[in-house]
């Protein structure tokens, strides 16, 4: 950034030099028509200079361009940098309170906006600046009574700024977020599509985002129209300052007090004062709508961040390995020699705002390798005792711990690298199967990729595929069905190869034949592995080690499907509704969390 700035410096006073020898050039041509002294050679060699000048000055012109765009864009790359590594750190509930295309449009479209609006305001902010001075003093140098006369332009385009600026900054707050908001309402349209489409309502959505897309262009318009007063009104005021500098330079002139050559420099100087006047007013918009953005994007790094891990979070803390076709023990301070997946919890109480728990003083163990299932109605809370469990959010009170360590006390990253997680919506990235399978484990072998499949009875689909693992997906894996992108996702879970198995209605979205597949599969996986299965299905958790029943955020009962059923408590109820095709009674809780 400083070489562009010396390239401006440099820049401005070539342009600031030349017109006081254009000046001298002006006055040895009337010398010589009036007084008979013309010099040739004089008035060549400073044509020459100004020549010479002015090459320059588009040389620098160039250079600083080009160093401004480079720094721009650099600060524009560390901008969405930083955007990217705060978007890891913040909280789950942070994604819960916002919308995802609002969130989306300050990390895309505001970064832009301020890399456009710094590329245009570095390379003429400054030179406006600088020619201002240097103008200003070559003024003054050549006129002072002169000077003062363009001077009394200042106050008044100063005042003119000031009062468009103060009018229309909220109407540039209120275009940057309504572009927010279209487009997080854009994001859910594309989203959901299908089920626009499927209930006929494509009239209803195109209306709903027509008056987004007027209330946008209402803000926009307002904005543009209000920071676009300012240049014609700055070139007016210029205008008038140059009659004023006119006039009065004539009379200086037929007074004897200038030359010719003087006030023709004088006026060129005006004109370079006034013309960097017009174009900082003419800057305003830009100006106004790059603080807008600045201010929507540091909202977001400013935003909350999860709470840091203790420094000593890791001390002595040996996650899965990857790598490892058999997970090698978690082990942690206190954790017993041999444990392998251990998990308590220790009256936990959770809720998404403080005055309304979502789980309340949880209290179970799971011993190692064995199999616990979470169910209940909607709203129970299942879902949230497993992102307590992996700490995408934290407890309000009581605590959990994995192989006798409070997980409160273990760095998030290497916590999380012991489980594998099969959530109830598969998502799968852009890439080839084969690349959506080893995302369980980066670098894997072809071998250990296809068995996991085979395991998953995902193979047997991906082989009659024309180009087979090396099939691209894209859209989130649309080209195949939901329960194809489940099965792939339960490879990939298959390859992780972590101790912990989180299944958060792994077999929801397939049929019945392949749920039974998957059933068997999914026991061979959980053979030696401590695993959490949320499930709405009830035939799904009959086999567990220990079921766990919720209602309202409270474990009601607890034991194994056997067990259960003799019980006369909710799990029989939930049953028979469920096999008898009866509706399942409905409890007074929230929705599912």
């Amino acid at each position: 950034m400083a070489g562009a700035v010396a390239a401006t410096c440099a820049f401005v006073a070539l342009n600031v030099a030349a017109p006081k020898l254009l000046g001298d050039a002006t006055d040895v041509v009337v010398d010589g028509v009036i007084g008979g002294t013309f010099s040739q050679e004089k008035l060549a060699v400073l044509l020459a200079v100004v020549s010479l000048m002015y090459l320059g000055a588009s040389l620098f012109s160039w250079i600083q361009g080009a160093l401004t765009a480079r720094a721009v864009q650099r600060l524009s790359y560390d901008l969405r940098a930083s955007v990217e590594e705060k978007l890891h750190v913040l909280p789950s509930s942070h994604f819960d309170e916002q919308h995802r295309g609002d969130v989306l449009s300050r990390a895309t479209n505001d970064v832009d906006n301020i890399s456009q609006a710094l590329s245009q305001l570095l390379n003429q902010l400054i030179m406006s600046l600088l020619m201002l001075s240097g103008a200003l003093a070559m003024m003054l140098w050549i006129s002072p009574v002169l000077a003062v006369i363009a001077l009394v332009s200042v106050p008044v385009s100063t005042l003119i700024t000031v009062l468009v600026a103060r009018k229309s900054q909220p109407h540039f707050t209120a275009q940057w977020a309504s572009t927010g908001e279209l487009h997080a309402q854009l994001e859910e349209f594309v989203t959901g599509h299908e089920v626009i489409k499927a209930f006929g309502r494509q009239d209803a959505s195109a209306a709903s985002f027509k008056d987004s897309n007027d209330k946008l262009n209402r803000a926009s318009a307002r904005a543009q129209y209000m920071s676009g007063v300012v240049q014609p009104l700055m070139v007016f005021v210029s205008n008038l300052n140059y009659i004023a500098v006119a006039v009065v330079g004539a009379l200086q002139v037929t007074a004897g007090a200038m030359t010719i050559g003087g006030i023709q420099a004088f006026i060129q100087f005006s004109r370079l004062f006034s013309q960097p006047m017009g174009q900082i007013g003419g800057m305003l918009t830009l100006l106004q709508s790059c603080l807008v953005s600045a201010g929507r994007v540091f909202a977001l790094l400013d935003a909350p961040e999860i709470p840091a891990d203790r420094p000593a979070a890791a001390a002595g803390y040996c996650p899965v390995t990857a790598a490892a076709p058999i997970p090698a023990p978690i082990t942690a301070p206190g954790a017993g020699a041999g444990a392998e997946g251990r998990v308590t919890f220790e009256h936990a109480t959770f809720g998404y705002s403080p005055d309304t728990p979502v789980v309340r003083d949880l209290s179970f163990t799971v011993e190692p390798g064995q199999t616990v299932a979470i169910v209940g109605q909607t709203g129970a809370g299942k879902t949230t005792v497993v992102n307590l469990l992996m700490r995408f959010y934290e407890l309000d009170s009581g605590r959990i711990t994995v192989d006798g360590a409070d997980i409160a006390g273990l760095s998030r990253d290497e916590l999380r690298a012991a489980f594998a997680t099969v959530l109830q919506d598969a998502w799968l990235f852009t890439g080839s199967i084969r690349e959506n399978i080893e995302y369980g484990r980066p670098g894997a072998s072809d071998a250990e990729i296809v068995a996991a499949a085979q395991a998953s009875h995902v193979d047997q689909f991906v082989r009659a595929l024309p180009a087979g693992y090396a099939t691209m997906l894209g859209n989130d894996g649309d080209t195949l069905s939901r329960g194809q992108r489940q099965l792939i996702s339960i490879a990939r879970a298959q390859l992780a190869a972590r101790s912990i198995l989180v299944l958060d209605e792994a077999t929801s979205s397939v049929d019945s034949r392949t749920e039974a597949q998957i059933r068997q599969a999914m026991h061979r996986l959980r053979q030696g592995r401590t695993s959490f299965v949320i499930a709405h299905r009830l035939s799904t958790v009959r086999d567990a080690d220990l079921i766990l029943v919720m209602d309202q955020g409270r474990i009601v009962e607890r034991g194994t499907h056997r067990e259960l059923m003799v019980g006369g408590g909710l799990y029989p109820k939930l049953y028979e509704a469920q096999f008898a095709g009866r509706e399942q009674p409905q409890g007074p809780g929230g929705p599912e969390q």
